[in-house]
């Protein structure tokens, strides 16, 4: 019963109104960004971050989940809608979502896609609940050499599945791993490539990196692409019936959320890739197998019921080991670092409030999916019809306007333009940009864990193999990058070819 206490000391903080309007507002722009295709939950929470800092920790970190919540399902509007993924999570969603469409149950696949993505979501905060705080109390025996591993290990592995080549993403990532080296050393108290600005004595800071990467070079692409994608479907809503269809499937969604829980947990999986198994696993579970693939409800409640789930299994990392699964868990992990709590086992025992805040804001984001997923469809559908040439501009002026608020200063905003350039540059040259933010989250913690370690041994290397959890750790890294540097068609094998997709 001990991994229930910090939900239980949450739920007061949760019940706040502001949080409650937090979490609704979340999961209303979590739609629309992920109904978008090219945007998604991740641009959603880039965007929010900075505004998100300004709150209370848990308003502000619910407010953050509960976009990602939202946006993982709101990619299958437009997916059914339109044949196009709103986001890469939607792909397999769109396998059967679609001709269930073109059969003109549009309305029916809309249900059961808000359904599936609701009650999946559900079973994976219930498994974050469970696993997060027995894998938080396990790693209160972690010292400095496991913590250093570990870092090691999420670094490779995020690199190891990059879409494209794995040696580009270990690039990508060792060059967010150098940017924790600019500011004052904690250690030495030595500047380390200030380049006599004092604007970099503290650092650069997180958000106009990510911003820049994200927001700042998506409009560059989008620019670039002049695409301007308009729903032929002038009017949908969800059906009723479809809802309660999905809630009677409950067997698919309990297999295709396990799936998608356990697969988010692993570093650099995600959610494109658990919910294509969780359709692989429910096809051959199926008796007709043909009927996928051609408007088979099971498809996309598996499709989506994993792809939401994966967004608690994601978290179980992320908040018991301060180790993000993906690239959207560390700009969350950023945003709770902006807020003044470093995820990690000590946070289930210093903030149980905050820990438990989180937990019960995630499950009743997806509460608060099922509701407003069923009454918002029509108004999606009208925002899908939004020319780019509109809304670019706007995510431009809300990525700025938040960058520059959170400290007030100009620096900030020339930061975020420069990684955006350099976030447009990676993306047209194939180069993924998730593991940069992983490196730069990860980088602190592995640089002082290192440090430490060698103080402890004086010195000698040999601490690192002498304890099994660091020394598994580091055979697993090892693993990690042998994938990396095998041949590219070796590699494919390795990869589903049905998973990849924009970078």
């Amino acid at each position: 019963m001990n991994e229930l206490v910090p939900l239980l000391a949450g739920f007061s903080g949760v019940l706040d109104i502001w949080v409650l309007l937090a979490i609704f507002a979340g999961v209303l722009i979590g739609l629309v960004v992920g109904a978008m295709p090219g945007l998604g939950p991740l641009i959603g929470i880039v965007l929010l971050t900075p505004f998100a800092a300004a709150l209370q920790p848990v308003t502000g970190m619910t407010l953050l989940i509960a976009v990602y919540v939202g946006g993982s399902s709101g990619g299958a509007v437009s997916a059914i809608l339109l044949r196009i993924p709103g986001t890469p999570l939607a792909a397999a969603t769109m396998l059967d979502g679609a001709p269930m469409a073109a059969k003109g149950e549009v309305g029916r696949a809309l249900g059961l896609a808000v359904g599936a993505s609701a009650l999946g979501g559900l079973l994976g905060g219930l498994f974050l609940v469970a696993l997060a705080p027995l894998l938080a109390e396990a790693a209160l025996n972690f010292g400095p050499p496991e913590y250093f591993a570990l870092c090691v290990l999420g670094l490779l592995s995020i690199a190891a599945v990059s879409f494209g080549s794995g040696v580009k993403g270990l690039i990508v990532g060792l060059v967010g791993f150098l940017l924790t080296s600019v500011g004052i050393d904690r250690f030495s108290g030595a500047e380390r490539f200030t380049f006599g600005m004092d604007a970099l004595l503290g650092g650069i800071n997180l958000v106009p990196i990510v911003v820049g990467l994200f927001a700042v070079s998506e409009v560059l692409v989008q620019l670039g692409a002049r695409a301007q994608t308009n729903s032929p479907i002038t009017a949908a809503r969800v059906s009723f019936a479809g809802l309660i269809e999905a809630l009677g499937l409950g067997r698919t969604i309990l297999r295709a959320g396990t799936i998608g829980t356990f697969m988010g947990a692993l570093p650099g999986v995600g959610g494109a890739i658990s919910s294509f198994v969780a359709y692989g696993v429910e096809r051959t579970a199926s008796r007709d197998t043909d009927s996928f693939g051609t408007g088979n409800p099971r498809g996309v409640i598996a499709a989506e019921s994993a792809n939401n789930a994966c967004c608690g299994g994601t978290l179980v990392p992320s908040m018991a080991l301060g180790i993000p699964g993906d690239g959207t868990s560390a700009i969350l992990i950023g945003a709770l670092i902006l807020l003044g709590y470093y995820p990690g086992p000590n946070l289930f025992s210093d903030a149980p409030d905050v820990v438990g805040g989180i937990f019960a804001g995630y499950l009743l984001a997806n509460i608060a999916l099922l509701a407003l997923g069923a009454l918002l469809v029509p108004v999606l559908v009208r925002i899908l019809r939004v020319p780019q040439s509109y809304l670019l501009p706007v995510v431009l002026l809300l990525a700025a306007t938040g960058t520059y608020a959170l400290q007030g200063a100009v620096f900030d905003l020339w930061v975020m333009m420069g990684f955006g350039l350099l976030g447009y540059g990676l993306r047209r040259g194939g180069f993924p940009l998730p593991p940069l933010v992983i490196g730069a989250i990860l980088g602190p913690l592995c640089e002082e864990n290192f440090r430490r370690s060698l103080l402890i041994s004086g010195g000698d290397l040999g601490i690192f193999v002498e304890r099994p959890i660091s020394l598994a750790a580091l055979i697993l890294a090892t693993g990690a990058l042998a994938i990396i540097v095998m041949p590219t068609r070796w590699r494919a094998r390795l990869t589903p070819s049905s998973a990849k997709g924009p970078k």
